[in-house]
């Protein structure tokens, strides 16, 4: 199993930027596609990005595309979430998440392991 900690998240004002990392443990992901999800207070968790075990190809979703960024450096076991023009829609707890198999990027259930979360506040 392999253990997932997010960090980076903060609080910061609308049209700001933050850098989230989530630092793997455990085994090596190298081979793993990984995830980002957020879950607002009161509202179901959603899909944010995602990224192939090679780094090729990402997925954005719709309501982040051309703001957010994902990268991972395998050789640190760390991947990465550039959030610029951040709104604050954007208000929430971001979990980094992280799957054997490429089986789905967008859907939460097919992802293997977790993170606790690591809260971002974007303020008006």
């Amino acid at each position: 199993q392999v253990q997932l900690v997010e960090s980076g998240g903060g609080l910061v004002q609308a049209g700001g930027s933050l850098k989230l990392s989530c630092a793997a443990s455990g085994r090596t992901i190298s081979r793993d596609a990984m995830g980002w999800f957020r879950q607002a207070p009161g509202k179901a968790r959603e899909f944010v990005a995602a990224i192939t075990w090679t780094g090729g190809r990402t997925y954005y979703a719709d309501s982040v595309k051309g703001r957010f960024t994902i990268s991972r450096d395998n050789a640190k076991s760390t991947v990465y979430l550039q959030m610029n023009s951040l709104k604050p829609e954007d208000t929430a707890v971001y979990y980094c998440a992280s799957q054997a198999k490429e089986i789905s990027f967008l859907l939460s259930y097919v992802y293997d392991s977790w993170g606790q979360g690591t809260q971002v506040t974007v303020s008006s």
